[in-house]
């Protein structure tokens, strides 16, 4: 059963990650087993607090959405130990008209090589050229000629060597000349049959015929082996004994892994020869194979997102996957499917506060540690409540969360402020623990934000931020970089800015002073900040 991811937006905060892990637990108790809750990046501090308080472990980290080779509807035929003789890899090709070529691997299932019909049909043609085996072992001469050993020496002969030879009844001519390396192929001969085990032949096959009883009686060797089959299928089949892997294909095999992304593995497979390619895991060993036409559709990788409707903000790869909802509390972005999906878009301040909502709309009601993880988003994303993005909604819902949770608001409260500023994270810890990137009207720029009840000791290490924040600047070539200091008690924000304080100064009606100034009044970043901006860029 192939996932269904619920993820939320990179760099994700407390409503990012909660909404994920609340959304993904209603749909596999209402009997939808598949939804896996995932994260875009690191756990911040004051998240992985929540997330300890309520003994929950972090969503499954994922990189990106992009078409892998696990993602494919790869062939799986039979993998063929390096014993198999060929007759029976060619009859396991031809039980299916579209496989072309097995792998061939070790006892331990690792791959070995690579057998196709080309390959077979190619040391078949040879075998009339020269006619010689080497040390084909006996176990696979009787399975090849679907015969019985009649006759062996004292010592059991464990493979068989020499140049095949079909004994043909000579009418009165020069009898075979038989040697030590003949492997000879006759019929119902049995002055043939005696020559041959007087001279010590390495093997004689007796085809659609009884041995002669004074076999018995000589001291001999020789392997007598008896089949079903007449001389010329039989001289056939010998030579069809041979094990895979004297004939398979050992080099140029161009193994992909499952998981390697589509797109490499598709250039790969346009430079290359083959048709076919063994498919491997981490471990090498082989679990099917994969043909061109297997590139032309991939199955894509489906997925929720939640807390955010913008591509610049989610999953690397998303082009290629498959959205089946949006659950989000921001402005309508970018994002693009191509067909109708399930969208909901609620104008509160919390994603959390929507998913508990559909919790109450499906009859059921969270986990007691659930609710209390629910309670934390909603307080974290509206400020405990005094974001102008809070609705009486997210109030009332976050009370009943609390009520659900035994848990006190005040208390979660004071524990997810405190958490967020401690002394001992470095700058960029606090800085890109909730931070997004923005375009608007041509001009890019990144915003961190961070909630604080005292913004004064955060602001005591200004000049590391703001050498943090020119370094990102200079990496990503922002126009403009912020990093709002929101502080609860002055209900304003205290904001470290690079670039354009013109800008600050009209979008925001203050008076920088330096590379600071404080935006009374302004808690939120989607609500506030950037509306700002936008109506400034026009």
């Amino acid at each position: 059963m192939d996932p269904i991811y619920v993820t939320g937006h990179r760099n994700p905060d407390t409503d990012s990650i909660v909404s994920a892990m609340a959304y993904a637990q209603l749909r596999n108790a209402l009997g939808d087993r598949e939804y896996v809750a995932a994260r875009l990046g690191r756990i911040s501090d004051e998240t992985q607090l929540v997330l300890d308080r309520f003994g929950f472990e972090p969503p499954v980290l994922i990189h990106n959405l992009r078409n892998q080779v696990g993602d494919l509807n790869f062939d799986t035929p039979p993998a063929l130990n390096k014993a198999v003789t060929v007759d029976r890899a060619w009859q396991l090709l031809h039980r299916d008209e579209n496989t072309v070529a097995l792998p061939v691997v070790e006892e331990d299932g690792t791959l070995y090589g690579m057998l196709s019909t080309n390959t077979i049909a190619a040391q078949d043609m040879r075998s009339v050229l020269h006619p010689d085996i080497e040390d084909i072992p006996v176990f696979n001469l009787v399975s090849a000629l679907e015969g019985s050993i009649v006759l062996d020496g004292e010592t059991p002969t464990n493979s068989v060597t020499g140049r095949v030879t079909i004994a043909l009844p000579t009418g009165g001519e020069e009898a075979i000349q038989l040697t030590e390396q003949t492997v000879l192929v006759c019929g119902h001969q049995p002055e043939v049959i005696l020559a041959a085990l007087r001279a010590n032949v390495p093997c004689v096959v007796v085809c659609q015929a009884s041995v002669p009883d004074q076999a018995r009686e000589i001291a001999s060797q020789s392997l007598v082996i008896s089949t079903p089959h007449e001389p010329y299928r039989a001289a056939r089949m010998i030579f069809q004994s041979v094990p895979v892997w004297r004939v398979c294909r050992t080099t140029s095999l161009c193994p992909v892994h499952l998981s390697d992304y589509v797109d490499d593995v598709r250039q790969m497979a346009q430079d290359n020869k083959h048709r076919v390619f063994p498919v491997v895991d981490d471990e090498n060993r082989v679990v099917g194979t994969l043909s061109r036409i297997h590139l032309l559709k991939p199955r894509r990788k489906r997925v929720v997102l939640v807390d955010h409707n913008e591509v610049a903000q989610s999953v690397p790869g998303l082009e290629q996957a498959e959205i089946l909802e949006i659950i989000d509390h921001h402005r309508l972005a970018d994002v693009q499917t191509g067909s109708p999906i399930y969208m909901r878009n609620e104008p509160v301040g919390s994603t959390a506060t929507i998913i508990a909502g559909m919790f109450m709309e499906r009859g059921l009601m969270p986990t007691m540690h659930m609710a209390g993880l629910i309670t934390c988003a909603i307080i974290s994303d509206t400020l405990m409540f005094k974001s102008p993005t809070c609705t009486q909604r997210d109030i009332r819902m976050a009370q009943r969360m609390a009520s659900i949770a035994h848990e006190s608001i005040e208390a979660l409260g004071q524990m997810i402020f405190s958490a967020s500023t401690s002394d001992d994270k470095s700058p960029d810890d606090i800085l890109f623990q909730d931070y997004k990137e923005f375009m608007i009207s041509g001009h890019t720029l990144g915003v961190g934000q961070v909630v604080t009840l005292d913004s004064g000791r955060v602001l005591r290490r200004s000049d590391d931020f703001l050498a943090a924040m020119r370094a990102r600047m200079e990496e990503r070539k922002y126009d403009m970089m912020l990093f709002l200091i929101t502080d609860m008690l002055l209900e304003g924000s205290q904001l470290l800015f690079l670039g354009a304080p013109d800008v600050i100064a009209q979008a925001f009606n203050v008076r920088p002073e330096g590379n600071r100034a404080f935006l009374p009044g302004i808690l939120s970043r989607k609500k506030q900040v950037i509306p700002a901006l936008s109506v400034f860029w026009g």
